[in-house]
């Protein structure tokens, strides 16, 4: 459960849900008890924050799964555990050592993929035919009827 708020009406509830999410704006009790604080006062940025969230979480688990996967496959063939299949399935410890740091670098790079993260498009919709907002239609004034 996330909680959006700005006063001090607020704090209670952003303290309670999973996740607090005040507005910076909004008052420093509020500021103080939520997990997140929004910079500008717009609620869009919310959606925004739980899209980076979201596509920051995939890129740790892609990250992991390349990190787990590379070590069960490089230590046992570091370590020679392979030679019993085959001797030649060996490789020298200097290159095994430069493999690791390699793992590491490609992570790291992997991570900072993140910067080119874009910000969801949310368009503004002031009402459900698209206007933005002054009300009526056309036709004011007296003209004719009948």
């Amino acid at each position: 459960v996330a909680m959006v708020g700005d006063g001090v009406n607020d704090s209670p509830a952003l303290v309670e849900a999973d996740v607090g999410i005040a507005i910076g704006a909004g008052t420093d009790v509020a500021i103080e008890a939520a997990d997140m604080v929004l910079v500008r006062s717009d609620l869009r940025d919310v959606v925004t924050a739980i899209d980076l969230s979201r596509t920051t979480f995939r890129r740790i688990r892609l990250n992991f799964c390349w990190a787990v996967m590379y070590n069960v496959l490089g230590i046992p063939l570091a370590a020679g555990v392979f030679t019993l299949i085959d001797h030649r399935l060996v490789i020298h410890p200097v290159i095994a050592g430069l493999a690791m740091a390699l793992s590491s670098v490609s992570v790291v790079c992997s991570s900072l993929l993140l910067k080119s993260y874009t910000k969801p498009d949310i368009a503004l919709d002031y009402g459900s035919d698209g206007a933005t907002g002054s009300g009526g239609g056309g036709g004011g004034g007296g003209g004719g009827g009948g």
